[in-house]
């Protein structure tokens, strides 16, 4: 019989993803942009066969991904390496020379759209407005366009149309807890949730035809659900809630007068129809924990792209009585049984407020009773039952891994998903506290002993962990997050900028919060070995944040390794850096692994 060796980091992390996908209205084709060659191009197939083709060679991220209506080209946005700038391009259904459709160089644009006639692209963009964005209408035979939407006050950001598009819809974003939806028709802005001066969000809306709108919201409520709005009669109306959910995001069947609807509950989606005929409801089992896009054709037929912990990025087709998946994306050379479900738990924060966590537990056979506590990024985002290669690679390493889905964490509902804001240092600090101590009072783990890891504002929570309360960890590593907030507000994304107020804090009125909630300001304190990971492209936490802690401590003496990748931006869009990535930091764990296991 051989024996063959553990699976190593390769195996885990050549687990290959999948960024988007869409559907040609004919049925005929479908393209997703995916890493399969280990840098992210777009792929084709032709249904019903699901072999896939490559179809650019560019080795860049997509963002925005659309077909013709009358499905003879794609239109795909990139960006370079990274740095989020994406211009928009015309693709062949087969591939090859891409034609630039909107290039204007350091401009960010955004949500591309096709005219009904596919002749005009609508588009936001930062170009000559870099704070508050404007739209455009792109005529593409004569590459004439036209401005539809000046933003103003807050970064505005074109949604969509009505059948005859004579009216636009648009959202207003200022803050992550606050967005507001319009209707524009001419000269007229219509608001389409009831004037009020308590915030509130729209996370989604489509025209079912030229007066009526459904939007997703949670005015007037702490969970999202879905509403509608009539232009003729100015009439908001609550349709469909569910308690403690918030639908996330519908598509529309316009030929069955049908929405599905997306819903996240914790760490879980769930996926619903809701018929406009008659208003009947009912919950459609999905093949996957987490729902990243649902499309319906015109057929009726769902397309989904999802993932759940143990199964990676996946498209699927719905034939009626069961979900046929379209890529067959597994983790390579390794047995689903090898792979780790987490368990849900939840444990009492400083103020009794209970916190709801993921935590994957090793295996007996390769536990070696380290554990990874993991604070999430965002931070107005979740750990959730989706895949992490990384997470399943250190489970088989022996390492288990604790994420709590601390203060300011969606899923949970407004009033919490706010609780971060403004207080990036002090209630989410507290609640991952309460969840060192949970680990420690269950026995899982020791005080001091435990492993610290965390990326973007994970990776800020890191290093302001690390900062103020060293005695419960043995070592840390920081990946591309925050370390003077002073210098991280300044130097975000322009769009970004108006919301950080509210969400940060003011450099000169929030002075000294500001200063308390910065980690550079316990460089005394940081004395537990470090890594720290930085994209040199990232235009979101940018080189500087991890430059200027580095070399703080490095000047102070401290153990410190310092990895920048030169093209990447934030987070690992080429195979080869996430895999050195994470070799390097399961060989800085292994560091204080060993020393526990000789003391």
């Amino acid at each position: 019989m051989i024996t063959f060796p553990k699976p190593d980091v390769e195996q885990f992390l050549r687990t290959f993803s999948i960024a988007d996908f869409a559907v040609s209205p004919d049925e005929k084709h479908l393209v997703f942009s995916t890493n399969l060659s280990g840098k992210y191009n777009l792929w084709g197939m032709d249904l019903p066969n699901s072999f896939p083709y490559p179809l650019t060679s560019i080795d860049q991220s997509c963002q925005g991904l659309i077909y013709d209506k009358k499905s003879r080209f794609i239109i795909a946005g990139f960006d370079q390496d990274g740095n989020e700038n994406t211009q928009f391009y015309g693709v062949p259904l087969n591939g090859g020379t891409m034609k630039e459709i909107v290039n204007h160089e350091n401009t960010r644009n955004f949500m591309p759209k096709l005219s009904n006639d596919s002749k005009n692209l609508y588009y936001t963009t930062s170009r000559g407005n870099p704070s508050f964005l404007n739209s455009y209408c792109l005529d593409l035979e004569s590459g004439q366009e036209r401005l539809v939407l000046e933003g103003k006050d807050a970064a505005t950001y074109l949604f969509g149309f009505s059948p005859d598009e004579e009216t636009l819809l648009y959202y207003k974003h200022f803050a992550n807890t606050y967005t507001l939806l319009y209707a524009k028709k001419g000269n007229e802005d219509i608001l389409l949730t009831p004037p009020t001066e308590k915030q509130h969000t729209v996370n989604d809306g489509v025209f079912v035809s030229d007066s009526m709108i459904y939007l997703l919201t949670d005015y007037d409520s702490d969970f999202t659900y879905l509403a509608s709005y009539n232009l003729e009669t100015n009439k908001f109306c609550k349709v469909k809630e569910l308690e403690n959910e918030s639908f996330t995001a519908f598509t529309y069947s316009k030929e069955n007068q049908l929405l599905y609807i997306t819903s996240q509950k914790g760490v879980e989606d769930q996926l619903y129809e809701i018929n406009l005929q008659n208003e009947n409801w009912r919950n459609i089992p999905v093949p996957c924990s987490v729902i990243n896009k649902l499309e319906v054709a015109a057929s009726g037929t769902l397309y989904l792209f999802g993932m759940s912990a143990t199964k990676p990025h996946n498209i699927y087709k719905n034939t009626g009585d069961e979900w046929v998946s379209l890529t067959k994306y597994t983790v390579p050379g390794v047995d689903s049984n090898e792979l780790v479900e987490p368990d849900i738990i939840t444990y009492p924060s400083f103020d009794g407020r209970e916190i709801e966590s993921l935590f994957f537990r090793a295996k007996k056979e390769n536990g070696n009773g380290e554990v990874i506590f993991w604070p999430h990024g965002g931070p107005q985002a979740a750990e959730r039952k989706f895949f992490r290669a990384s997470f399943q690679f250190f489970l088989n390493n022996g390492y288990s891994i604790f994420a709590p889905n601390f203060r300011g964490s969606t899923g949970y509902g407004l009033e919490f998903m706010k609780m971060v804001e403004g207080d990036w240092g002090n209630g989410p600090r507290l609640d991952n506290v309460a969840g060192l101590d949970w680990l420690i009072d269950q026995g899982h783990a020791q005080k001091g002993n435990i492993l610290l890891m965390g990326g973007s504002f994970g990776g800020y929570m890191a290093l302001l962990l690390h900062g103020r309360h060293a005695d419960y960890f043995k070592a840390v590593v920081d990946i591309f997050g925050p370390s003077n907030l002073f210098s991280f507000i300044n130097s975000v994304p322009e769009d970004w900028k108006p919301v950080m107020d509210q969400w940060v804090g003011n450099p000169e009125k929030d002075k000294e919060k500001l200063i308390e909630f910065s980690p550079i300001t316990y460089l005394e304190s940081m004395i537990k070995p470090m890594l720290v990971i930085q994209g040199a492209n990232d235009p979101r936490v940018v080189k500087e944040e991890s430059d200027q802690i580095v070399q703080a401590l490095k000047d102070k003496g401290r153990d410190v390794d310092y990895m920048l990748l030169e093209n990447e931006g934030h987070g690992f869009s080429k195979k080869e850096n996430e895999i050195a990535v994470y070799q390097k930091i399961l060989s800085f764990l292994k560091r204080f692994t060993a020393v526990t296991e000789k003391v």
